[in-house]
């Protein structure tokens, strides 16, 4: 399994196969804190080949940057993908995930990063920079 992209927007959907993504950033500004960013949206891009049919199994963590996490377990995103056997006649299979995100909080400005984890493992890391307006 490989990631093609992995994108912190304003919004993305999938439309027919095709990654579609509107307001690319990985900075956010802020005139008071804590806050709340109202809405936006990961968008994820996988390729398989052959080898990586079965069962995927993905999380999405919010960070700091002594690795403690901002959003709760029990609400981080997570979503699973089973992979069944590629046709014969394909070299590989891409799949798009858009996660959409209500409410973000936000404490400080500082670093943080959406750890996304591919079977409990670290796959991507989406760095996000939080500053003072």
């Amino acid at each position: 399994m490989q990631i093609l992209a992995s994108l912190l927007c304003d919004s993305a959907s999938d439309y027919q196969g095709k990654l579609c993504i509107l307001g690319a950033f990985d900075t956010i500004r802020a005139q008071r804190f804590p806050m709340m960013y109202p809405h936006c949206s990961l968008a994820l891009r996988f390729l398989f080949r052959p080898g990586d049919e079965g069962e995927h199994k993905f999380t999405i963590t919010l960070i700091d940057p002594d690795g403690n996490r901002i959003i709760p377990e029990k609400g981080e995103p997570n979503f699973n993908f089973t992979l069944k056997e590629l046709p014969t006649d394909r070299y590989f299979v891409s799949q798009n995930f858009v996660i959409n995100l209500q409410g973000l909080p936000i404490l400080r400005p500082n670093a943080y990063s959406f750890d996304i984890r591919h079977n409990g493992e670290i796959a991507a890391r989406i760095p996000l920079s939080v500053m003072q307006a």
